[in-house]
């Protein structure tokens, strides 16, 4: 069933369609953990090189298509498109949220 985003989703996902790093970095807490093309980064620095490098390498956009809610934990799939092989794509994007803000992001 498909859930509406919440606020710091709907930013992230802002951004990452405009490129905005700063805008993109903003929803994620401090201490934020981040699982993608199977590097794990911690903390905003660690983050911010990872979002600086991938949108820089592949300037994706998403579409969200679907929203799961399970508890804090959400389950998005999104219409994925950019400069990598296989534009478009269909890939999986799962948050934790505390407090309002991104604790963990693994996309895949």
């Amino acid at each position: 069933m498909t859930q509406p985003l919440p606020e710091a989703l709907a930013a992230y996902f802002a951004a990452k369609n405009s490129h905005d790093i700063d805008a993109m970095l903003r929803p994620f807490a401090e201490t934020a953990i981040v699982r993608d093309e199977g590097k794990q980064m911690k903390g905003r620095a660690e983050t911010r090189a990872w979002m600086e490098e991938t949108t820089a390498k592949y300037r994706v956009t998403v579409q969200v298509q679907n929203v799961e809610q399970t508890a804090d934990r959400f389950a998005v799939s999104g219409l994925v498109s950019g400069n990598f092989p296989g534009s478009p794509a269909t890939l999986g994007f799962r948050f934790a949220l505390a407090d309002g803000q991104i604790s963990a992001l693994e996309i895949g």
